[in-house]
């Protein structure tokens, strides 16, 4: 795991589809928010990533790829929330992330509605189900935000700040409007941003993150 800076908001940043934990530094998405960095607003963690042997790995059984994913989650909340609680003395965070990382964020702040005070997800996806060749367990329900939000009453849910950021050419634009639609019906407030003339890359992320970062109040 990388951190950036001394002080502020604690912002869990989570890589691409099987990206590393120094990604958002190579491609630029730590620079994008320098300004808030510097100035002591956020403290960034960037952890590493597991999708290699949890929902990419098709050489082992679906059933054993959401047991890892699991147990990714149980190591984010057992020893990487706590050393951000410690070390930034806040007890609710921000989750992010872009492409494969947004579905990271959105599952970890869904999940833990009480420790995320924001959701900043770009570009991501909310349906697990492709990657496990029609497989069904707890697992993969309790991973599946597009499954369980339905079902979820958590009370902090209507409490989070929710931007799901998308691009207009964006693969993934259906599935933010399917994510959109449903916290709509729960009557979840949340912003929908379909960036005009931009497709699912890094230039159009390294612009939306520093905007959402300016909502945080």
């Amino acid at each position: 795991m990388l951190v950036f800076g001394d002080s502020g908001y604690p912002l869990l940043l989570f890589p691409t589809s099987m990206g590393r934990y120094y990604e958002s530094k190579d491609f630029g998405l730590i620079d994008a928010i320098s300004w808030f960095i510097e100035e002591g607003r956020i403290r960034v963690y960037c952890p590493d990533s597991i999708d290699a042997v949890s929902w990419y790995n098709k050489e082992i059984s679906p059933e054993q790829r959401a047991y890892n994913h699991s147990c990714y989650d149980k190591l984010l909340m057992e020893e990487v929330l706590p050393r951000m609680e410690a070390e930034t003395g806040q007890q609710r965070i921000v989750a992010a992330g872009c492409s494969f990382g947004g579905y990271h964020a959105a599952n970890f702040a869904f999940r833990h509605p009480d420790k995320v005070s924001y959701l900043f997800s770009l570009s991501g996806i909310f349906d697990i189900k492709p990657r496990v060749d029609g497989y069904y367990d707890d697992n993969v329900y309790y991973n599946n935000p597009a499954d369980y939000i339905p079902d979820n009453q958590h009370a902090d849910l209507w409490r989070m700040g929710i931007v799901l950021g998308v691009a207009d050419r964006d693969v993934t634009r259906p599935q933010n409007e399917l994510l959109s639609g449903i916290l709509a019906g729960k009557k979840i407030s949340h912003w929908l941003d379909i960036r005009p003339q931009t497709t699912h890359d890094w230039p159009v992320w390294r612009e939306m993150l520093p905007h959402y970062l300016s909502l945080i109040k």
